[in-house]
């Protein structure tokens, strides 16, 4: 015997999607996350992968599949960023390209920002922008430090 749950779901309405609010690179601030925004590539540079030792208990049928890292340089006519773009997120990262990130989070890495996207975020590449990348203005090169503050 069949019960109706929810009603929305059984009459296929869905709710409606909230358009996206673009930010731009100097908006960003470390911890945050959810952000969508139009950038330009300005350099992408591969990182030497570290071969890791296998852990005890993982899997012996197949090797680890090494993981593709670059940093890449993007921004927009307010600043730039460095961007760490992981495996297939490598081959869309040539300079001079312009994307769309959208759902990208800000990692901490040695006290900098980094600009990140996930498997919940998207890489999109759009048509070319007209603005220039402001790069004296590299949110990457400000180092932060966490500080615990004491209740009084």
């Amino acid at each position: 015997m069949a019960t109706t749950g929810n009603a929305s779901a059984a009459t296929g309405t869905t709710t409606a999607k909230r358009k996206p609010v673009f930010v731009k690179v100097e908006q960003l601030k470390p911890g945050t996350t959810g952000h969508t925004l139009t950038v330009k590539v300005v350099d992408a540079n591969p990182v030497v992968p570290v071969t890791r030792k296998a852990r005890p208990g993982a899997s012996m049928g197949r090797p680890s599949q090494p993981s593709r890292i670059a940093e890449c340089l993007i921004g927009d006519e307010t600043g730039c960023i460095l961007f760490t773009a992981r495996n297939d997120q490598v081959d869309l990262m040539k300079p001079g390209e312009t994307m769309i990130l959208r759902n990208s989070r800000i990692d901490m890495y040695k006290g900098t920002m980094r600009l990140g996207v996930d498997k919940w975020g998207r890489i999109e590449a759009t048509e070319p922008a007209s603005f220039t990348v402001k790069e004296d203005n590299n949110l990457s090169l400000v180092e932060y430090e966490l500080i615990n503050v004491k209740d009084q």
